[in-house]
């Protein structure tokens, strides 16, 4: 077990809470993050852009003009790839980029994630995440104590009135539990996670 601070939402210390090894404190593998960062931003590409060919531009059915004696190049079609309007040779076409990444390989990562963020010193624990007032100023001014370029904010609940007053502050983030990635853990350079989240992650990757 690693005992870990519990903070407010202004970064005010309010208590402690043990964090499980298996989870918090597991073997770093670099080569297995780097593998799951590849696969997710390869599984979000959309791969629906697209290029005509010489055979689906429209017109050039007729020989644009006769094949000997006016001392230009032999052509059949003013469709060819080297004319203005032609078609687009080995251009780009859709395609899927989905990678599958097996199950267990997913959450071993997501479990190395999590350590190396605790390891950095960029994992802190909320007591809880609410916005009463739902404004995002009085929001920002709280997060601002944390001095951080972007930060993820995991919580178990989630109201409107919070979401709202998070949803305009750049580079911050707000997911659920059930929806938090490895990925999202390595973008963000700080995650919040607050201690209802704990027990159902741990629940979560130890299934």
């Amino acid at each position: 077990m690693t005992v870990a601070t519990v903070y407010d939402i202004n970064k005010k210390k309010v208590g402690e809470v043990d964090l499980q090894d298996v989870v918090f404190g597991v073997e770093v593998n670099p080569a297995l993050l780097h593998q799951m960062v590849v696969t997710h931003l390869s599984n979000v590409r959309q791969g629906t852009v697209k290029t005509k060919t010489r055979a689906e531009v429209k017109g050039g059915g007729k020989k644009p003009y006769r094949q000997k004696g006016t001392g230009r190049a032999r052509h059949g079609s003013i469709r060819s790839p080297i004319f203005v309007g032609g078609g687009v040779t080995f251009g780009p076409q859709p395609r899927n980029w989905d990678i599958e990444l097996p199950k267990k390989q997913k959450k071993t990562a997501f479990k190395m994630a999590l350590t190396q963020k605790n390891k950095d010193g960029n994992l802190f624990i909320l007591d809880q995440f609410v916005s009463k007032d739902g404004k995002t100023k009085a929001m920002a001014k709280s997060l601002s104590t944390w001095d951080s370029k972007s930060i993820v904010v995991c919580s178990q609940k989630t109201d409107q009135k919070t979401i709202r007053s998070v949803r305009n502050i750049p580079n911050v983030k707000i997911i659920s539990e059930k929806n938090l990635s490895a990925f999202d853990v390595i973008k963000h350079e700080h995650l919040l996670l607050t201690k209802d989240a704990i027990n159902t992650l741990v629940s979560r990757v130890n299934q």
